[in-house]
């Protein structure tokens, strides 16, 4: 992902999260405090998807639509903030090609976890690979900011 693509990243979310799409100045962050974990999905030249994650704190979902600011000094997770595929491109494998990404990167970076936040129902689908949802205690107070329902997930490596 780079600059370039802030653009097509912040029509596709307003695709996929219509009432929960962040402000392109929230992405272009995540992608300069942590580019090599943010990517973009294309086909025919067109983007057709993006994931974006950033090194975290295990059982705290960063806020939707906020700045980090910086990235934690003694991270112990990947956080997978946003994943976002246009409904035309599912169900070719490219959930399964991110998880084996996020793995060597969080490997890479020496973290032994990767958490998300599932929203919109889709535990089922981050259970087929690997992630277990979590009870946070006292729920992280971030959790809401991702709508009703959305649970905690984490993945061991």
């Amino acid at each position: 992902m780079t600059e370039r693509d802030l653009r097509g990243i912040v029509s596709v979310s307003k695709i996929i999260h219509p009432n929960m799409s962040e402000r392109p100045e929230v992405f272009a962050e995540k992608l300069k405090l942590f580019p090599s974990g943010c990517f973009i999905l294309g086909r025919g030249g067109n983007l057709t998807g993006y994931a974006i994650s950033h090194p975290w704190m295990l059982y705290d979902a960063p806020p939707l639509d906020n700045f980090l600011n910086d990235l934690p000094k003694s991270p112990d997770c990947l956080y997978l903030h946003d994943i976002a595929i246009l409904p035309h491109m599912r169900g070719r494998g490219a959930a399964n090609t991110l998880v084996g990404h996020l793995a060597t990167i969080a490997r890479r970076n020496r973290l032994a976890f990767i958490a998300l936040t599932s929203i919109y129902g889709s535990g089922s689908l981050w259970r087929r690979f690997g992630f277990d949802e979590i009870q946070v205690a006292g729920k992280s107070p971030t959790l809401g900011s991702y709508g009703p329902g959305a649970s905690y997930m984490v993945k061991a490596l």
